[in-house]
């Protein structure tokens, strides 16, 4: 891959940030994602989808996303760039 990504080209950089030691992957290997589930499915109030509409996302997949922020925010935080009330 040399120049501009095109399309197909994602596999090459998933190899690359694989060798690099990609941290997504580091910490899929140590958190246990699964062990979440029934705890967040227990909190979370869903319909049973008879009115029909959208399906909704995984709630150990929001639950993902919400520690990926975290760990995102908090150098940010530590540093005093944002401020938290």
């Amino acid at each position: 891959m040399r120049g501009q990504a095109g399309f197909w080209d994602i596999d090459e950089r998933y190899v690359r940030l694989s060798e690099a030691g990609d941290p997504l992957e580091k910490l899929n290997t140590v958190v246990f994602w699964e062990v979440f589930a029934k705890p967040l499915a227990k909190a979370l109030k869903r319909s049973d989808g008879a009115k029909g509409g959208r399906p909704a996302y995984d709630p150990v997949l929001m639950f993902k996303v919400m520690v990926l922020q975290a760990l995102v925010w908090m150098p940010a935080v530590l540093q005093g760039r944002i401020r938290t009330f």
